[in-house]
């Protein structure tokens, strides 16, 4: 008998179609596009940097990849910027790994610009935007030799990256005099310390900083069109690149700290023009933060106004309190006063072995623990001002400040009248303390050794949250 022939299989035409268009649209994918085919501009304003202008342009055309046009912006400079950086308008070519890349650097002198900074970086958007990217560079900036290839290739791996920052670091031997070499040497502290603190927060960036960025211009233009401006950079803002971070972060772009392109930044090397910096930087900070409190991009911003209330608060009151203690013969020492100072050196530490390139004179700053209380004072300081300034609506040109002490002009005696300002508040309030009765100067002091004592311990605890997170291999 014969075997019955087995049954054809039943074939749904719909389901075959479905597949098929299924693997054609896979098929049909678009590849991620390589480094070599996008098109970048770098932007350059220019203010007064006749003595570091050409090594910023000589780092950008020594590139592993090659912006295809450098933009030299140079506004309101009363120096030799322009003729310096004209020597290098024209057309340049760089071969790297067999592949020549063209760049034609235009040196532009726009004059007095009114918006200063802001108007430059506008002007440079309007001769960059059918470009792919742009590549914010200040002018006394110098890019390591793989900081574009870096972050072209980071930015290119996700289409939601608005925006990607190189890690910024200082030249210690731009330091000249012993001033110097401790304003720079902090200013390399408290940059590793914020970069870190990016990074291990899943690289995102809560300001794109305008030092050595590359920003996707499509993202841009949508945030002009959800913003309703004209110009990526307004002025309503003494920062202006934390508030285009923001407005980028608000349209659904995430903004990147680089993972491994690196720059090295100006410092400043005078105490003066790093009041004018910092008073402006911190301005500006407060000024968006009490404008969106809750925007995600400034969680790491109150953050840091939160520690640096809490680090003074903590430092006023222990000398208030000592002295206070002292004036009636109550001070006792207690052991455990020395466990913050030991934690925060180690703190220290740790951020010094892990900037890159870190040297022995970084350890001993370190170790030093005096150099880094003396630098969060002038930050406090400068914290203080910036607040004051906000919250009063003191109407202050902090550009033009910042501009004025990075040449050598303002300052006069207001360091003066502020210190006589703390002196006379320190009279009035020990002349206070002194006519009080006993009962209450014992009760003032239980009071506030308590809380001293509680601010301390969290203190203390947040920095050994930090003192044992890992760095995953990071370096700053």
């Amino acid at each position: 008998m014969r075997a019955p022939c087995p049954k054809a299989p039943i074939v749904h035409t719909d389901s075959v179609r479905q597949d098929v268009q299924q693997l054609e649209q896979l098929l049909t994918l678009p590849t991620r596009r390589h480094i070599q085919d996008v098109r970048i501009a770098a932007v350059l304003p220019a203010y007064n940097e006749e003595e570091s202008i050409a090594a910023t342009i000589e780092s950008i055309l020594g590139q592993t990849r090659v912006p295809d046009a450098v933009f030299v912006l140079v506004n309101n400079s009363t120096d030799e910027t322009y003729f310096v950086a004209r020597e290098y308008d024209g057309v340049h070519t760089r071969t790297y790994r067999d592949h020549q890349y063209t760049c034609q650097v235009k040196v532009i002198d726009l004059g007095e610009v009114p918006d200063k900074k802001v108007g430059a970086l506008n002007f440079g958007y309007a001769l960059a935007k059918d470009f792919d990217y742009l590549l914010g560079v200040d002018g006394d900036t110098v890019l390591d030799r793989r900081a574009v290839q870096y972050m072209t290739e980071e930015i290119l791996s996700d289409s939601r990256i608005g925006g990607i920052s190189a890690i910024y670091g200082f030249d210690q031997s731009q330091a000249k005099t012993g001033m110097e070499r401790f304003l720079v040497r902090s200013q390399r502290f408290q940059f590793a310390g914020f970069n870190m603190d990016n990074l291990l927060r899943s690289r995102n960036m809560a300001v794109l900083g305008g030092q050595a960025s590359l920003l996707n211009i499509e993202a841009m233009k949508r945030t002009m069109a959800e913003n309703r401006q004209d110009t990526p950079w307004v002025t309503d803002s003494e920062i202006e690149d934390s508030l285009l971070s923001l407005q980028l972060k608000s349209a659904g772009y995430r903004t990147k700290i680089s993972a491994k392109a690196r720059a090295v930044v100006g410092p400043m090397l005078t105490m003066r023009s790093l009041d004018a910096q910092q008073v402006k930087w911190n301005a500006g900070g407060v000024e968006l933060i009490l404008q969106k409190p809750l925007h995600a991009n400034l969680r790491l911003r109150w953050r840091e106004n939160i520690a640096m209330i809490t680090n003074l608060m903590s430092r006023v009151l222990f000398v208030a309190l000592a002295a206070a203690s002292v004036s009636i013969g109550a001070f006792e020492f207690a052991w455990w006063w020395a466990v913050p100072p030991v934690v925060s050196v180690l703190l220290t530490l740790r951020i010094a072995v892990s900037i890159k390139g870190y040297t022995a004179r970084d350890v001993l700053y370190a170790l030093a623990f005096l150099p880094g209380e003396i630098y969060m004072f002038l930050r406090g300081i400068h914290f203080l001002k910036a607040w004051t300034q906000v919250l009063t609506r003191t109407e202050r040109d902090n550009w033009a400040a910042q501009a004025k002490a990075e040449n050598g002009g303002g300052g006069g005696f207001g360091w003066l009248l502020g210190l006589l300002g703390v002196v006379l508040i320190a009279a009035v309030l020990g002349w206070g303390w002194l006519n009080l009765l006993p009962p209450v100067q014992t009760t003032l002091l239980a009071v506030g050794w308590t809380a001293l004592a509680v601010v301390t311990i969290l203190q203390t605890l947040a920095m050994l949250s930090k003192l044992f997170r890992r760095h995953r291999g990071f370096t700053v």
